[in-house]
Order: C-alpha cells, then sequence, then structure tokens
C-alpha cells in the first residue's frame, strides 16, 4: 500500500514539474529572456533560485554521508557557504551587474581578451560536465535506492528527464523549479526532524550513545584547517562561478544582486543544522552503514520513520532539487556556448531564432555529455572524493583570477593564463600524479589550501609586483573605452520587447503562486495517510497555502507598459 501511495505521488508530481517547465516554452524570445529571464527577476526569487541550484548538489548523498560519519562537522562544512555569501554581496555580486554583461565569459572576454576567454570557456565547460554529471549520479543514487531499480539506467533516464526541462523552459522554468523544491523539501524536513528524534529514542538518548567527537565544530580529516581553506574556496566559487553569476546579472540593480547573495547567506545559517540532523540522527538508529553504504544515510532515516506518501513526495523533491543545479549549470553552459562561442566566433550575424535553437540543440549536447560523467563517479570513489577533488583542483585556479580582475587594474590576459595553468598544473601533481607514483598523498586540509591558496598568492604578487612599477593593463584601458562608448550609447530597448519581458516575469510569478497552491493540495491529500502525523501535514500545508499569496501580490503589482513607454537600458 504504502508503495503504491509513493509511487502514485512521484508520477503526479513529476507530471507537474513537468507542465510548469513546458509552460515556459513560448516565453524565451531571445537569448536575454531565455538566459538572463529579461534581467529583471525579483531578488528573492533570484536567491532562493541560487540557494537551491547550490545545496543541492550534495547535500543529501555527500554532506549527509559526511553527517553520518562524523556528526557535527557537516554543519560547520556549510557554514562556510554562509561565509562565502556575505562577502559575495558586499563586494563580488554588485560588481558582477556593474559590468553590464549577460555571462562571466562576456566579462572576460572584454576586460581580459578574447584568448583567455577562449581558455576559460573550454575548460569551464568541461569542470561543469564533471562537477553535475556528479549531481546526477547523486539523484540516480537516491532513486535506485529507494526503488530498488538499476543504478545505470535511472542514471540515464533521470539525466534525460533534466535536459528536457532545461532545454524547453530556460532561466525561468529552472528558477520556478528550484522555488518549488525548496517549499517541499523545507516541509519534508520540519516532517522529518521530529519523527526521526522519536524514532532515534529522544533528544537524550541521542546525546548520551552518539561516537565521541560527534558534537565537535571539525572532526575526522575535516580539520581548521580544510574549514579555512574551504571558506576561501566558497567566496571564490559563490562569487565567481558562472552558474551564480547569472543570478547576480538577471536581477535589476546592482543593490539586488546583493539581497541576493544576503539572502543566500541568510538559508545557509539554519539550514545546514535542519538538513543534517536526520543522517546525524540515523547514525544512532543503524550505526553499522560503511563505506559507500554511507551516501544512502539520508534516504534510509526517510524510509524509516516517514509515512505513506510522504516519501514519494521528499523523494521526488530531492530528485528535483538535485537536477536543479544540474539544470542551472546546463543553462549556464548552454547559455556561454550560444552567446560566446557561437554567437561570438561561429555566427556572429545569427538572428534570434537561429540562436534560440543553438541554444536548445547545446543543452542536450551537454547533457548527454553529464550523463557519461554521472555513470563513471562509482569507479571513481563515490561522490565525496569526486566533488571535494574537482574542487580542490579547479575552483581555485579558475574562480580566483577573474574575481580578481573585477577590482583590479593591473592583471593582464597573459598573466592570467599563466596563474591559471601553473596552479592547474600543480594542483593536479599533487593531487593525481604523485599518489600514482607513490609520491604521497596531500591530506584533505593541505590538498584544499593547495587548490585555493596558490593562485591567491600568485595573483597578489602580481599585483604587488606590477603596482611598484606603476604599471596598468592594456587590457584594462581599453575595457574602460569600451564602456564609455556604451555608455554614450544608450540603446533603447523596444516597447514591445519591454511589454514581452515584463509578462514573462509576472507569467512566472503567477506560475510559482498556482504551484505553491497545488503542493499544499497535494499535502491536504496525504493527511488522510499520515496517521499520527495528520495535525504537523496538515499544519504545514496551510503555512504554504498562505506562502502562495506573495508571488500572486508580486504578480499583480508588476507593471505592464504600453507600447508608448519606451525603456531605456545600457548593456
Amino acid at each position: 500500500m504504502n508503495a503504491a501511495i509513493d509511487t502514485a505521488v512521484i508520477v503526479v508530481f513529476s507530471l507537474f514539474i513537468m507542465l510548469v517547465g513546458f509552460s515556459f516554452s513560448r516565453t524565451g524570445r531571445n537569448l536575454k529572456s531565455f538566459f538572463a529571464a529579461g534581467e529583471a527577476v525579483p531578488w528573492f526569487i533570484g536567491g532562493l533560485s541560487l540557494f537551491m541550484s547550490f545545496f543541492s548538489a550534495g547535500t543529501f548523498v555527500a554532506w549527509g554521508s559526511i553527517a553520518y560519519q562524523y556528526g557535527w562537522v557537516a554543519i560547520t562544512i556549510q557554514w562556510t557557504m554562509c561565509i562565502g555569501a556575505l562577502v559575495t554581496g558586499l563586494y563580488l555580486a554588485p560588481r558582477w551587474k556593474a559590468t553590464g554583461n549577460l555571462t562571466a565569459a562576456e566579462f572576460i572576454r572584454e576586460r581580459l581578451g578574447e584568448r583567455v576567454q577562449k581558455a576559460y570557456i573550454y575548460i569551464f565547460m568541461l569542470v561543469s560536465l564533471l562537477i553535475k554529471g556528479s549531481v546526477l549520479y547523486s539523484v540516480a543514487r537516491l532513486v535506485s535506492a529507494s526503488l530498488g531499480l538499476p543504478l545505470m539506467p535511472s542514471t540515464v533516464v533521470l539525466g534525460l528527464f533534466m535536459i528536457a526541462y532545461t532545454a524547453v523552459g530556460g532561466l525561468w522554468a529552472v528558477m520556478v523549479t528550484d522555488i518549488l523544491q525548496f517549499v517541499v523539501l523545507t516541509a519534508a524536513v520540519l516532517i522529518i526532524i521530529p519523527l526521526a528524534f522519536d524514532a532515534a529514542g529522544g533528544v537524550q538518548h541521542f546525546l548520551h550513545f552518539s561516537p565521541e567527537g560527534f558534537f565537535s565544530v571539525v572532526n575526522g580529516e575535516y580539520t581548521w584547517g580544510f574549514i579555512l581553506a574551504f571558506a576561501l574556496y566558497h567566496v571564490f566559487y559563490i562569487g565567481g562561478n558562472w552558474t551564480f553569476v547569472q543570478r547576480y546579472t538577471s536581477v535589476d540593480t546592482p543593490k539586488s544582486a546583493s539581497k541576493v547573495a544576503y539572502l543566500f547567506a541568510a538559508l545557509y545559517i539554519i539550514s545546514p543544522v535542519l538538513w543534517m540532523l536526520p543522517p546525524m540522527l540515523y547514525k544512532s538508529i543503524n550505526p553499522g552503514l560503511h563505506g559507500l553504504e554511507t551516501e544512502n544515510a539520508y534516504l534510509m532515516i526517510c524510509k524509516h520513520v516517514l509515512p505513506a506518501g510522504l516519501m514519494g513526495l521528499i523523494l521526488t523533491g530531492m530528485y528535483f532539487s538535485t537536477s536543479a543545479s544540474a539544470n542551472t549549470a546546463l543553462n549556464v553552459v548552454s547559455a556561454v556556448f550560444t552567446n560566446d562561442i557561437y554567437k561570438g566566433s561561429i555566427n556572429p550575424g545569427a538572428s534570434d531564432k537561429a540562436l534560440m535553437r543553438v541554444a536548445r540543440v547545446s543543452s542536450w549536447f551537454f547533457g548527454l555529455g553529464m550523463i557519461a560523467i554521472a555513470l563513471i563517479v562509482p569507479y571513481i570513489g563515490g561522490i565525496v572524493e569526486f566533488t571535494l577533488s574537482i574542487g580542490a583542483i579547479t575552483g581555485g585556479p579558475l574562480l580566483a583570477p577573474p574575481i580578481w580582475a573585477l577590482f583590479s587594474r593591473r592583471l593582464t590576459g597573459k598573466a592570467t593564463l599563466y596563474i591559471t595553468v601553473v596552479s592547474l598544473l600543480v594542483n593536479l601533481v599533487f593531487k593525481v600524479i604523485l599518489p600514482l607514483t607513490g609520491g604521497g598523498k596531500l591530506d584533505r586540509a593541505s590538498e584544499m589550501l593547495l587548490g585555493v591558496g596558490l593562485p591567491f598568492v600568485m595573483l597578489a604578487l602580481y599585483e604587488w609586483y606590477q603596482r611598484s612599477k606603476g604599471a596598468v593593463s592594456d587590457e584594462y584601458v581599453q575595457l574602460q573605452r569600451h564602456r564609455a562608448q556604451r555608455k554614450a550609447a544608450v540603446k533603447e530597448t523596444g516597447a514591445e520587447e519591454s511589454i514581452e519581458i515584463q509578462k514573462q516575469n509576472q507569467f512566472g510569478l503567477k506560475v510559482i503562486a498556482f504551484s505553491l497552491a497545488f503542493i499544499a493540495l497535494l499535502l491536504y491529500g496525504l493527511c488522510f495517510f499520515s496517521q499520527k502525523s495528520i495535525t504537523l501535514v496538515a499544519t504545514i500545508a496551510t503555512t504554504i497555502l498562505i506562502v502562495a499569496v506573495i508571488p500572486l501580490r508580486a504578480a499583480r503589482k508588476t507593471k505592464i507598459a504600453s507600447k508608448a513607454e519606451p525603456v531605456e537600458s545600457i548593456y
């Protein structure tokens, strides 16, 4: 009976999410609307979308595994993301918006030159596929373990589902899915926590029978050195990752871009505690998981305590929230390829129709690459090893130089390439080559410190050297001239285009309101199967129904300009 109800919930919710994505299929008129949502996304939607795109990548599998094995340190690790977001909100997000660029790659071309841009594009696309392949592996593992399906077919089918959703709907479709999963998973975890405490014998039993050091701020291989390096890494990652830069450039002003990052930071103060409690509690219920089995700890506690129907809801929520990260990456990789390679080099005179066709086809191409990566993750140590290793090797070398270029007048394209290549090679030597040749292996903290510290030190030394000479890079001088010319040539957005952008954003808010109401009704229906949890489930459903009023009111306040009211903007 329970399995049938869970399956029914999965099917209904999945179909609903697909319909939401397809509802945006006609709103992507051009690159600006498809990839940046008209650069008028409300900041609170951008912030929630950023949170879900980031948090979903490894929360349930990777961080859940660490929480089960080591305890509170999984929360400490995720608090470094809050630090990174605060720094981003203060200094980086408004800078990205102020550049007037659609993508980070476009800024790199203007500031550091076309040669640097092309090198970064190819490396970025490869790294994105590696990281998001691990995301797809995570969700495929959850679904296959819960439904008893083979891992490989699950990976392929779920990957194709992700690609179809992103290729059809664009950025608004991705962001609406992010919002829905935030609500679903927040509701689910608020139901799981009290039930998990009850199953674990209460708070006192949990505290008394947990392993030694389980509530220590640092534990095992996750030392203070690792935490400090990871905090610096997240300044680069949240402030410079091309996927997240899109969230800062798709809002209306630099101030709104800061608010996007601040909302992300606020959510990451409390959310790690809520998300990591269930796998930590499962340690006292079933302490016998080892190796890759620990990646299933989150799913196991859900299956252990949730009533019929809610397991299906949270499983679908886990899938779509985890896939949201991959969807976002596909959207950005496709944007970079279409805007900066196809339009920038292959066919500069391409029409909007041709560019939209390339955007959708490239989403499929890169999505298939993501599926291929996901299929090999189990053979290289699992998601924790894979994700942290990719971050340590590539995070600093790829993300630090463009962020530095946002502030520096002296950094040149040639120096950027040199610093990036040297840092990548050094990281690869210590991470891959030396362990294979028997030369020893760095611990987790040293690996992360080397990965983010080396490019930072090299950038600082180069800046100091150039400053001592009073040098200013030619690329910076050219950028200032280009911006002056662009400012002088104010481009007037056509009245018809402005109206369509406003209609798109109003439509997105209405879809969010309708979707939240649907989730509330679904939870009300599940009350009939919730038994002892009926009051808790009904209360959360009512809260979601009330929250649905917020985007509905925002949609009604959205002003649709008449064709006689042109809107000026500078891009």
